[in-house]
């Protein structure tokens, strides 16, 4: 039997419109949410990211605004910007689109936003706060996960989840998350030994490598969940994931899809802590 797909792009749908409702009561209170991106330098798939953002928010009623610098721009201009938006009480919510120029200190600037504003969860008072288990806005990518898993009803506490990649944007949050959630964690990376010996292991399975196809049906246990956060361009000019999904959805018991199942909720969780953070900001005024 054919695993349960986890439609992102469906559960995303659900979410926003509950966020649309929540931003529609904060703007008939006179604050409407406000969400302010940088990006620096002409990347194209950064510009399609920011795009679908500003684009997200608009159908939400967030009030959103793009601040573009050349690829050539000094670090000191950009984190200007960054102070400007800090006291702007219009804005509620910065992000900083990566990767930056080789020429920008790009912890530097992730920590220059105030922490209050810090939607994308990645200044380190906030990943001090994730460790202790008091984040007040959660990584964007693994809150979706978590999210994605809960409408579901898919057990964490007692599971073992393993998770395939240590990036700070997905693994190393998504360990900690799951872990606070009650999960038995193991993190994986490039220099593991026989990986599917601890693949195989998982009740819960995150992948986020950046290889297409890393995991295959035999090494993945029967019943499984599998979340694939990869998204890989091929040669024949299709996206496809971290995971084989096609031998992996006739073994798993639920699967994310690559496009539609991670990618929608990331974004979706960047409007929710928005309009998290326009919350705490009229809670506290």
């Amino acid at each position: 039997m054919s695993a349960e797909i986890i439609n992102g792009k469906l559960i995303a749908q659900e979410v926003r419109s509950a966020l649309k409702t929540r931003a529609e009561s904060l703007i008939e209170r006179g604050m409407r949410p406000g969400l302010a991106v940088i990006i620096v330098g002409d990347d194209p798939a950064s510009n399609i990211y920011v795009n679908y953002k500003v684009k997200a928010c608009r159908k939400v009623c967030i009030h959103s605004e793009v601040h573009r610098f050349p690829s050539s721009v000094g670090q000191d201009e950009v984190l200007a910007c960054i102070q400007d938006l800090n006291e702007n009480p219009q804005i509620h919510g910065i992000l900083v689109q990566l990767p930056l120029p080789a020429h920008f200190d790009s912890n530097k600037v992730t920590t220059s936003i105030a922490i209050e504003k810090d939607v994308d969860s990645f200044h380190l008072y906030n990943v001090g706060a994730l460790v202790s288990g008091n984040a007040a806005l959660l990584p964007c990518t693994p809150y979706g996960i978590l999210v994605m898993l809960d409408k579901h009803g898919i057990q964490i506490e007692g599971q073992q989840a393993v998770i395939v990649g240590r990036s700070n944007i997905v693994g190393k949050p998504m360990s900690l998350m799951l872990l606070e959630k009650g999960a038995t964690v193991t993190i994986c990376t490039s220099k593991t030994k026989d990986l599917a010996a601890h693949t195989r292991n998982a009740d819960i399975l995150v992948v986020a490598t950046g290889r297409p196809g890393l995991i295959t049906a035999d090494m993945v246990k029967a019943g499984a969940t599998i979340i694939d956060v990869g998204i890989n361009r091929l040669p024949n000019g299709k996206l496809a994931g971290d995971v084989d999904f096609e031998s992996v959805k006739e073994k798993a018991g639920y699967i994310t899809p690559v496009p539609g199942g991670v990618g929608p909720m990331t974004i979706t969780m960047l409007l929710s802590n928005t309009i998290e953070a326009t919350e705490r900001t009229r809670a506290g005024s």
